[in-house]
């Protein structure tokens, strides 16, 4: 195992990212001897912490883990420094300075950097401004710098803190996460789609007849209202998660498993995405919002009694659409995409759903229904297909079976957590599973236009709490003669 060497700077050290997610993620590393000797991370925030009381921070963030023993997780935290930070102090970045390379020279790191903002995006170029102005990049090792979603709210921000952040760090040296593309089933796509010969002949529009996503949430807005009322599903989920899955089902198989290869076999795709006019974004995406309902004889208040959330509240907590590419080989296949929280179940699947046979010999003998492939991503994990067998007996009748495949909860419980996966990937210098600008770029001009067809709606379609969206969402699939495929019936109560 090759040994990762490296100071970590994590802006945002006392951050609820940095406790329920990112020293977690570390430390399983560190169990796993990813990370051992040569490593420190220094935490920065505002507060006037001392190494000590830090250290007790990151020691109760992974206390609970597997495998967390005290002498482990004491060793573990020995690595940890504290630095209380104004980002906009020049001076503080001095002190930033000297406290890394005495952490290299002690550690023996050869002058790696990993600058980790885990903090508001707004900034995110004023941190990398005096990275460059204070001289913290170091000659002799890599300077990689990884950035957490919102990144703009729109193409212009997008792109003005993309410009910022560009000053100071090239391209190959930026790491834009989402989360999404570091979790087990999403990876996964390219070994089903890449590594089978019978389903890659198959997948195209000759075959394919619609394909459906999923990314339903049981929960409310919780504690992140501030956050949601300045963003909304459709910045939340879709321009972002939903687009990167949307290109994992529907690239051309790269000409290599590279970060450039990948990038590339994307790009395509984004390239291809059909332009919506307003009116078309008006007539193929949908929006809503929940409403208080009454779910097991508990209450479940609507999304603007939440707290934090405004009483004439404009923002959508679901939205379901209809996404078209202008590729040849996926020409004509809808690609409907739907999200939304307070929904019945939780469950992100995506469904592909092939042409019937042609002709039907069994036409007299049952239904030939089409074949179905279900890839589980999460909380369940794994795949189903639909397939037309005869029954049993003498007769000779059709009847829809299902193959299927689920990872088993110790296998999901033993596999790498998705920002313990993304953390090991930019410590390794791999982009494959992370977002480059170019993907960015596209995805948000595509949803602009969205936004703006939405804006000039006065009104708020709402939703009952508890149910799988608005009627006008089953709508959007019935105009094409389609519908749905996951239509649960039981509805899980948030805790």
């Amino acid at each position: 195992m090759d040994e990762k060497k490296a100071v970590i700077i994590l802006f945002g050290g006392s951050g609820d990212l940095a406790k329920r997610k990112l020293y977690p993620a570390l430390f399983q590393l560190f169990n796993r001897g990813e990370l051992q000797d040569h490593f420190a991370v220094i935490g920065t925030a505002r507060r006037p912490w001392s190494d000590d009381y830090y250290q007790e921070i990151v020691t109760a963030a992974v206390t609970n883990l597997p495998q967390a023993t005290p002498k482990k997780v004491a060793a573990f935290a020995s690595h940890f420094y504290y630095q209380s930070h104004d980002v906009t102090d020049a001076e503080h970045y001095v002190t930033l300075k000297t406290l890394a390379q005495k952490l290299d020279d002690k550690y023996g790191v050869g002058g790696n950097r990993l600058y980790y903002m885990a903090m508001a995006p707004n900034f995110f170029g004023t941190i990398a401004s005096h990275l460059k102005s204070e001289k913290l990049l170091t000659d002799d090792g890599f300077n990689r710098l990884v950035i957490e979603k919102p990144f703009g709210h729109d193409y212009e921000s997008a792109k003005t803190l993309n410009d910022s952040i560009s000053a100071t760090f090239n391209e190959d040296q930026i790491y834009r996460i989402d989360h999404y593309l570091g979790k087990e089933m999403i990876q996964a796509l390219l070994a089903l789609r890449f590594g089978n010969q019978f389903f890659e002949p198959v997948w195209s529009n000759k075959y394919i007849d619609n394909i459906q996503v999923t990314l339903a949430e049981v929960v409310g807005v919780e504690e992140r209202a501030g956050y949601y009322e300045t963003a909304g599903a459709l910045r939340d989920m879709v321009q972002n998660h939903i687009m990167q899955l949307l290109a994992y089902l529907t690239m051309k198989k790269p000409t290599a498993f590279t970060a450039d290869a990948v990038h590339a076999a994307k790009d395509e795709v984004f390239n291809a995405l059909h332009p919506y006019t307003v009116a078309e974004a008006s007539a193929n995406f949908i929006r809503a919002q929940y409403t208080e309902a009454t779910i097991d004889g508990k209450t479940v208040p609507g999304y603007r009694q939440e707290d934090g959330v405004a009483p004439d509240s404009m923002t959508e907590t679901f939205v379901a659409g209809k996404l078209q590419l202008d590729m040849p080989e996926w020409r004509g296949v809808p690609i409907y995409v739907r999200t939304g929280k307070r929904l019945t179940q939780k469950s992100t699947q995506v469904t592909i759903t092939f042409k019937p046979t042609a002709p039907n010999i069994f036409a007299a003998n049952g239904e030939n229904k089409p074949n179905q492939l279900t890839i589980y991503v999460e909380p369940k994990e794994g795949y189903s297909l639909q397939i037309n067998g005869k029954n049993m007996g003498q007769e000779f009748e059709l009847e829809n079976e299902t193959l299927s495949f689920t990872h088993d909860d110790k296998s999901v419980n033993k596999a790498p957590e998705a920002y313990e996966r993304l953390l090991l990937d930019a410590l390794s210098g791999n982009q494959t599973n992370f977002t480059h600008w170019t993907e960015l770029a596209q995805t948000w001009q595509f949803v602009d236009v969205i936004r703006k067809a939405w804006d000039q709606m006065p009104n708020m379609p709402t939703y009952a709490a508890g149910t799988m969206g608005p009627v006008a969402a089953a709508a959007l699939l019935e105009a094409d003669g389609h519908h749905w495929v996951f239509q649960p019936t039981k509805i899980e109560l948030a805790d």
